[in-house]
């Protein structure tokens, strides 16, 4: 499902990005440029992001690594 319309990005990629290291809402803003123009997308990638990470881990989402490619 297009979570952003107006860069037209799904679900699945900002789910896919979380799986590979993204962690907060700014790394996926910067990954995707999503919320930037309308704004209506940003409710919605806030809930994927929390939803997400609560599911993850706890030792993933802890980790000190540098992410590297997660965009």
């Amino acid at each position: 499902m297009y979570v952003c319309v107006c860069k037209a990005v799904t679900d699945t990629q900002i789910k896919q990005a979380i799986n590979d290291g993204v962690c907060t809402r700014r790394q996926i803003f910067q990954c995707f440029g999503v919320g930037r123009d309308c704004g209506k997308c940003n409710k919605h990638v806030k809930e994927l992001l929390d939803t997400h990470l609560q599911q993850q881990p706890i030792m993933q989402a802890a980790s000190n690594q540098p992410i590297l490619n997660a965009c």
